[in-house]
Order: C-alpha cells, then structure tokens, then sequence
C-alpha cells in the first residue's frame, strides 16, 4: 500500500538552515543543551518508527475501522493499533516535548512538531490518540492545581493515560455558548456532571488503561453565554489511592460516528450520567482554559494536513516516474519503452509541483511557529516572550486554515496524478484526499479561523501584530531588494506586503459601518494572509539555495526550482483573492432568504 520516507533533509534544512535552531535554542535555557547531533537523532529514529510500525497500519486501519460493543460500552481499535501505541510509549515518544518534572525529556515543540508531522504521513487516525494527549497535557500543566498536576500529568506523559476534549453538543457546534451539559457542586469538592457530547474524537478505545475528558460544562448560577462555561477533567476510571485505576466513571460512548474519513479514530457520541469530575481552573472561565487546547489542537490539525500532503505527494511521485502513458508533446523520452513516464507531460508537474510546494511552504511555516512557540515559553526576556506569543496567536488561524485548505487542494492533484487508479481503494490516495477533508471543518471550520485571523487577531488590535511580522518582512526586501538574484522572489513578497496592508485598512473602515464586511471578506484575506507568509519563508529560502546551488548537493537545485514554481504558479491565486475581499458584502446579502 504505496510508501513512506520521512522527508529528514527537507526537515534538517528547514531547522539548520532556514531557522538556524541550534542558535536560537541557546537563547533558552531549557533547550540550550539541544544541538543538531540530538535533534537528527531524533528525526532518524522517528522516521524508522514512523515508517516501520505505523504507515503499515494506515491502510489496514482505514478499512476495519474502530468497533463498538454497545452492551459492553466499549470500542476497540483497528489491528495493531494497541501494539503500535505500546511501542510508541515504550520508545518514550509521548514524553518527547514533556516537562522533566513531570517524566518528559525536555525537548524543545519545534523538535516534537517534526517527529508529528512523521506521525500524521505515516497515520493521522492513529496520530489523532496520543495527538490529544499532548493538548490534555498543555492545558493541565497551566491550568490545573498542584494535585492535578501531581496525579494526572504523569500519567499523560508516559503514554500510561490519554486525553480527550469534549466540547461539542448535538445541539451546538461552533457556538459553545448553547451547551447544557450541566455540572453541580458535591461536598467533597468533587462536581456531578451530566450531558451529552458528540464529534469527541478518541473518546473511548482500547490503547491506553485510562481517559482523561476535558470536559466543558454548566455550574448552577452561570450567565448566559460562553462566558458561563466551566471546564471539568472526568475521567473514564477514577484513580484509587495511590494514583492507579479505581472505580469506573459514568462517561461512555453511545455511539461511533459513521465519517467519510479517519475511520481509525474512534470519533464517539459520549454521554454523561452522573459522572464525577473537578474542575479546572475558575467556574465559568472554562474557555480560558480550554483554549490552550484548543489552540494546541487547531496547530495540530495544520501538522496533519501537511502531514497527508507530504504523503500523498511522495506516492505520486514514485508513480509519475514508474506509469507509461502517451509520448512527451516535445518529443519521445524514453525510447526503449512503448510510452513516456507521466512525469514528462507539463500539467502532472503541475499537479507534483502544487503537493511538493504547499509540503515544503508548510514545513516552513509550522517548524517557524514551533520554535516561536519555544522561544514564548522559555526564553528569559519577557519582551522576546510577548511579541513570540504574538506571532503565535497571529499565525495559529493560518497554520489551521491555509495549510488544511491547501492539505485538500494537494491531495486531490496527487490522487489526480493516477488517474483511474488513483479512485481506487488499493492505491491509498483516495484515503489520503477523505481524511484531509475533515481537518478544513474540525476545531474550529477554516471560517471560523478566517474571522480570528481578520476580526480578532488584526482589526480587533488595530492591525498591531500583522504590523510588527510586516516589518520583518520589510526588511528583508530592502536587504535584499538589490540582489538581482533575488529580484524575482523579493519584488512580488514587497508587491504583496503593501496590498495586504491597504487591504486591512480598507476592510477596517468597512466594517466601522457594516460588520458582515469582515466576514465576506476574512476568508479570501486569510488566503492572501497565508501566501504572504509563504511567499515570505520561500524567498528566504530561495536565497540560501542561491547561495548554494552550485555545490554538489542537487537538493538546493531543487529547492530553488520549487521556489520559482511558487512564484510563477500559485502565488498569483492572491490577485484574485484580493479582488474577492474587495467585493464587498452586498453581493452576499442583498439576495433574501427565500429566494435562494
């Protein structure tokens, strides 16, 4: 079932050469004993793990797909998932970005974010288990209290226990604020929780000896609203006095979902009867909380689109060059064989090129917010860790939404790349094209990121953090604007810093007198948002190859080549993007309901 090759030299570029980590982790004194021996070590042993126990288990586990026993109230995974997670914690994989204080090797998000995107390639369903875990893990360590921490994180970093978030309700999606799952007070400090959740992906399985559901919930007395949300840890066993597996807590699937994609995830209809909890955090400040998951869960989602994308790319490639079929237009290339490989005609570069480049702008982009992710965590400046937290919060929505948009886009030219072949089921691309689907819709659809990015992260304060990463672009084009070399990345990068800078304005005053403006225009501007920052990270990284292209290692050559295609190719999609923010919320909402 096709293959897969974690792409490490692309990976060791981006981290080496492109972001240059080795020095930039030094500056945190967490990380500063992490050098390139430790990080290569880790992306070599990742990528045999990756490729040997998951990818096998990726077709397979697509086809069975989860089983529910209704009576029992219990699911069991696809074969071979349990033994790939017990290999998985006893490799120490899910310790790898952990606190040491908790039982983690300290390693720093960038490295983590790598060996996931190996993950995602490899398995998204899979990934998806011990994916949460990670979330569950970040939200605790910051917002639970000490005898939380003390009792549940060390069992989420070993792998021992996974995690879950339950958020969404039959009733509600998006709009948090209509849940009812209602939470009531015990003497014992302890809450009585009772609702019904849906959409909960790995809400119950057979990986790992216990649950851990974050779960959002009702006090008596709370407001209307999102601002009468309280988070809650319920979990599926309640630990015994020493910490292990105690008795079993009312929160049970009713039911798995029947989905067009991820079918080895157990995505789980749970419902609440009676079950115990704590709270996490202040009674009706659950969201506060719940967005350090969230916000983990919606970088993830970017890393599984890319993921999918270096995949589905990779398996076309090798089929490009293997499948026979027509003669090239300008002439026969291969002569001793009844036809040409499809890699000689124009639009199949096309389609390889798309998939390679949107991988390669994605790798970038998510290895660039990792590391800042670090350096807000950890560097001792506090004036260095506000403004990395503000690149994050900036970019978080585009990680989301451009790279899941361009994940669908890259998998669909991939599976276009085998024709006939690439519908059937044997091949796996038709997996890969289903599973991406689902990532533009879950935590958070990419509109909802969309109206983040444009309403809250940029007009909300007045366009400060989109003003400050503008200004790293500028001065980039003036250092480099001179370079004849560079002219034909620079001059479209400094072309689009300025229209993206009017555009804001321009839908900012809009929306003094109409808010529908932001939301008719926020999707076409997160796209232009996402090309600007790719057009960014590319033109640094066409400037290294440059600068290397005549040594002996071809991959500079390449890179070079897919920077020119980025260029040439996809980055004029933003002309007409722009010209669809432009155009305003008339032509959405003059037409009346009815006469749709």
């Amino acid at each position: 079932m096709g293959q897969y090759v974690a792409p490490i030299r692309d990976m060791q570029f981006v981290l080496h050469e492109f972001l240059k980590v080795e020095e930039q982790l030094k500056e945190l004194p967490a990380h500063a004993e992490t050098d390139a021996d430790i990080i290569n070590a880790v992306l070599e042993e990742g990528a045999k793990f990756t490729s040997e126990v998951l990818f096998p288990l990726n077709h397979s586990g697509d086809r069975e797909g989860c089983h529910h026993d209704a009576q029992a109230k219990t699911v069991t995974t696809p074969k071979g998932y349990k033994e790939a997670y017990k290999q998985y914690v006893e490799g120490g994989w899910a310790a790898l970005a952990c606190d040491p204080e908790y039982g983690g090797q300290g390693l720093p998000v960038v490295l983590n974010n790598s060996f996931y995107e190996m993950l995602n390639s490899s398995n998204q369903a899979w990934t998806m288990y011990p994916g949460l875990s990670h979330g569950a893990y970040e939200c605790l360590k910051e917002h639970g209290t000490d005898e939380q921490k003390k009792t549940y994180l060390p069992k989420l970093v070993s792998g021992e226990w996974t995690g879950t978030m339950c958020l969404t309700e039959p009733h509600c999606g998006t709009d948090l604020g209509l849940l009812r799952t209602k939470a009531l007070p015990n003497d014992d400090g302890s809450w009585t929780i009772t609702g019904n959740k849906i959409f909960i992906s790995a809400g119950e399985h057979d990986m790992s000896e216990n649950i851990l559901h974050l779960v959002l919930a009702r006090v008596p007395d709370a407001p209307e609203g999102s601002k009468g949300i309280s988070l809650f840890l319920v979990p599926k066993f309640l630990p015994d006095a020493n910490g292990g597996i105690g008795e079993r807590n009312p929160i049970f699937c009713g039911a798995i979902e029947e989905k067009m994609g991820i079918h080895g995830n157990s995505t789980c209809q749970m419902n609440l009867d009676g079950a115990k909890g704590w709270i996490i955090g202040q009674p009706n400040k659950g969201l506060n909380a719940m967005f350090v998951f969230m916000n983990a869960a919606r970088l993830g989602v970017g890393m599984q689109s890319l993921g999918l994308t270096e995949v589905a790319y990779q398996n076309a490639l090798v089929y490009a060059k293997d499948r026979l079929q027509m003669r090239s237009l300008s002439g026969v290339k291969a002569a001793d064989k009844p036809a040409d490989p499809i890699i000689v005609h124009p639009d199949v570069r096309r389609m390889l090129l798309t998939a390679k480049a949107f991988a390669e702008g994605a790798r970038a982009l998510t290895s660039y917010v990792a590391l800042q992710i670090d350096r807000e965590l950890n560097h001792p400046d506090e004036d260095v860790r506000k403004e990395a937290a503000d690149e994050v919060a900036l970019l978080t929505p585009i990680v989301k939404a451009f790279i899941t948009d361009n994940g669908w886009i890259a998998t669909s030219e991939a599976m276009q790349v085998f024709g006939g072949h690439g519908y059937i089921a044997e091949w796996g691309m038709e997996q890969y094209v289903r599973d991406a689907r689902i990532n533009m819709i879950y935590e958070g659809t990419n509109t909802i990121q969309s109206l983040d990015l444009l309403g809250r992260k940029i007009l909300m304060d007045n366009g400060s953090k989109l003003r400050k990463f503008g200004e790293k672009i500028r001065a980039f084009v003036e250092e480099n604007g001179t370079d004849e070399a560079m002219s034909e990345f620079v001059t479209p990068l400094g072309d689009l810093g300025e229209k993206v800078t009017k555009l804001t304005m321009e839908i900012g005053m809009k929306a003094f007198q109409n808010q529908d403006e932001v939301g008719a225009a926020a999707v076409p501007y997160l796209r232009v948002a996402g090309h600007l920052v790719f057009s960014y990270f590319f033109a640094q990284m066409a400037k290294i190859a440059l600068e290397k292209q005549d040594s002996d290692d071809k991959f500079y050559k390449a890179k070079l080549a897919t920077a020119r295609f980025y260029f040439g190719r996809l980055y004029p999609e933003t002309a007409m993007l722009i010209r669809q923010a432009r155009s305003g919320a008339s032509n959405l909402m003059a037409l009346d309901a009815d006469l749709f």
